[in-house]
Order: C-alpha cells, then sequence, then structure tokens
C-alpha cells in the first residue's frame, strides 16, 4: 500500500524524515562501551572510527587532514579551495572569519575567482602522502575531468566526487558530460562520489563502480540549498533509501559491497547515531569538525556552495568552539550538548544498545517521533 499523501488533486508526495524525527531503541541486551568496535573499511583503507571530514575550507586544511588521519579518521581536502588557488591561504583563512556579515559572500567570491594551480593539488596532496596517512581529495564534477590528472600522479589514495547532486545521467548541450561509468572504470583508484538522497539515483550511481556513495545535499548548517533551489531530502529517510539501493544493489551486483557515507544534516553525535542506525557505513562531517579549536575556519563554517560566483547557496556561518580536534572526537567533553567526544557518545549509544560493532548497529530498532 502506499505512503504517499496527496497534496493538492495534482501531486501526491512521500513522508520523509529527518534525524531529529527519530531515536534508536535498546534491546535486551547492553554491553560496556570499552567492548565495542568503532572501526570501518573502505577497499584497502581502514579507519579506528567511521569520521570523515568534509571538503571545505573550514574543516580540512592539510594539517588538519594529517591530524585526522592520526586520530583513526579520514580527511578529504578541497581540490578547488583555497589550498591549491594560494600559496599561502591562511591570511585568508583568517580574512574570511574577520569580514563583517555583510560582506562575506562578496569577498569569498572575489578570493575564489583565483585560478586552481595544478602544481599546488599536488604539493598539497604530497605533503598529507609524507605524514603517512590515507590520502583523499575532492573536486566537484564539472572540473573533475579537467585536474583528475595531477590528483592521480600526486598519489591519492581515495577521490571523491562532490556536488550538491550527482547523477550518473547528466545531461549537458554546453559541453560533453563526464562519463562516471567510464571514468571510474579507467580510474585505478577507488571513488566516492555524491550527493544523493533517492533510491534510485543511489543504484545508478552504484552501478557506475563506485567505491562509495554521499548521501545528502542542502542539509548542513552553512547550505541555503533548499531555501535557494527548494532541493532537499530528509536526512533519515535519504540515508536509509540509499541504504536499501546498497542492499539491493549488493545481491544484482553478485557481492559487490558499496558504502553509504550520510554528508549533510549530521551536527552532533546523536546524528552520527542516528545515521549509522539508518544504514550508513560512515559519515562525513562539517560543522561538527569545524567548531574544534585547531579547525582552519578559525570559528566560522563554510562550504564550496557560499562562493559560488552566480548563485551562492550558503553562507559563512559562526560556530562554538568546543576543544581541539582531539577534544571533539575522543573527548573529554566539557558541554553537553553533543558536540564534543563525539565518538566516546557513539560508543556508548552503541554499547546500551547492545551492539558491538558497526555493521550490527545497523540493525537496530528506530521508533519515529515527529517533533514538526
Amino acid at each position: 500500500m502506499s505512503s504517499d499523501i496527496e497534496l493538492g488533486r495534482g501531486k501526491r508526495g512521500r513522508p520523509a524524515y529527518t534525524f531529529d524525527d527519530i531515536a534508536v531503541v535498546p534491546s535486551r541486551r547492553t554491553r560496556n562501551p570499552e567492548d565495542v568496535s568503532t572501526t570501518w573499511a573502505i577497499d584497502a583503507y581502514a579507519f579506528d572510527v567511521p569520521v570523515v571530514g568534509a571538503p571545505m575550507d573550514s574543516v580540512v586544511s592539510p594539517r588538519t587532514a594529517i591530524m585526522l588521519g592520526r586520530l583513526g579518521g579520514l580527511g578529504v581536502l578541497d581540490l578547488e579551495g583555497l589550498w591549491t588557488r594560494y600559496e599561502d591561504p591562511e591570511p585568508l583563512l583568517a580574512e574570511i572569519a574577520s569580514l563583517p556579515e555583510r560582506s562575506a559572500t562578496a569577498r569569498m567570491q572575489s578570493l575564489y575567482a583565483e585560478p586552481v594551480k595544478p602544481e599546488l593539488i599536488t604539493a598539497r596532496l604530497a605533503e598529507i602522502r609524507d605524514a603517512g596517512v590515507t590520502v583523499a581529495g575532492a573536486l566537484s564534477p564539472q572540473r573533475t575531468k579537467e585536474f583528475y590528472e595531477p590528483v592521480v600522479a600526486a598519489g591519492v589514495d581515495l577521490f571523491v566526487i562532490r556536488g550538491t547532486t550527482v547523477s550518473a545521467e547528466h545531461v549537458s548541450s554546453a559541453a560533453e558530460p563526464l562519463n562516471l561509468k567510464e571514468f571510474i572504470y579507467e580510474l585505478d583508484v577507488p571513488v566516492v562520489v555524491g550527493g544523493v538522497g533517492t533510491y534510485t539515483a543511489a543504484l545508478h550511481l552504484m552501478r557506475t563502480g563506485a567505491a562509495g556513495v554521499l548521501v545528502g545535499f542542502g542539509g548542513g548548517a552553512a547550505s541555503t540549498t533548499r531555501a535557494t533551489l527548494g532541493v532537499s531530502t530528509p536526512m533519515a529517510t535519504a540515508v536509509a533509501d540509499v541504504a536499501g539501493a546498497r542492499r539491493d544493489y549488493l545481491d544484482e551486483s553478485g557481492g559487490r559491497y558499496v558504502h553509504v557515507i550520510a554528508d549533510g544534516g549530521v551536527g552532533t553525535s546523536g546524528d552520527i547515531v542516528k545515521a549509522l542506525a539508518m544504514g550508513a557505513d560512515a559519515v562525513m562531517l562539517g560543522v561538527a569538525l569545524a567548531r574544534a579549536t585547531d579547525a582552519p575556519g578559525n570559528g566560522f563554517h563554510w562550504g564550496p556552495e557560499a562562493h559560488h560566483p552566480k548563485l551562492p547557496r550558503g553562507h559563512r556561518v559562526r560556530v562554538d568552539q568546543v576543544g581541539t580536534l582531539e577534544e571533539v572526537l575522543y573527548g573529554p567533553a566539557l558541554v553537553a550538548d553533543g558536540t564534543a567526544n563525539l565518538i566516546g557518545a557513539l560508543r556508548k549509544s552503541m554499547a546500551t544498545t547492545g551492539y558491538s560493532d558497526l555493521k550490527e548497529f545497523q540493525r537496530v530498532d528506530v521508533v519515529v517521533n515527529p517533533v514538526h
């Protein structure tokens, strides 16, 4: 039976839920938090925690990518950000943090108009590689063909193609679009691609050969995509739908597992717990990591959409700094709002509900309690 709601005589819509609308439910068994495993692996790369730093200049720099790697996670560098446009972007990051709100967007558009330099792509990724951590960089779909060669030459371990929304069948009358299936097939590097928000779109991306799919668009703290484009999807439903596509593709492909990474609307430890409960293998964090005192945003957070030259779809937003990156991930927390000791909270939730690892935790019971 269809669960669609009649919006009017000519349109129906399906109910969808945010992370705030759901909660996980304890089972008959509990565990000690120290007996819980939070490890995650994609392709040949294993991590202590299912945390991916979002490719945003306020979140990941070469230095913080290295720090995050040493803390057991993965940092993804924005290869179209300030670090690949300027030799020394530190003063510019400080300037962005000091801008008055009314002039922030225009000044950021000006700063990001500087061309991306392939030699800086190579240098930044080499810096991360020399530190001995997993190397990951992100390009937008529009510029992947232009810049992928220096990315691969630099020895990137994981290649991320990230946009507001990415499809396997982009149509363009202006230029030959990127053929994802051919590109991924010819590239000897695992590719993570997104974002998507529906079962069908995710299934088509999985069929391109992607190692992972990013779920979400327009849900982040710094994004105005919903207000600007009217595009969004509540994340609890989106993650569950894409996890369903993963299950069906696993059968269709004869056993090929594609990782689901929740990317958007994951701002607290409770959101992380719920994303994993709905079927995500890992979470891509933006504002949650931008709250670190050693994050490059200096107490502010913004994404690539905020400086689009013609149609900005995001703001530079102030964030409360709650501790160092290590404290944000592992504590001790000095606040009680789910913004610090994210992994400690995840362990506690898994232990409270009786699950010993992340894959098991995807089976946890969930209740719906809409807040709207």
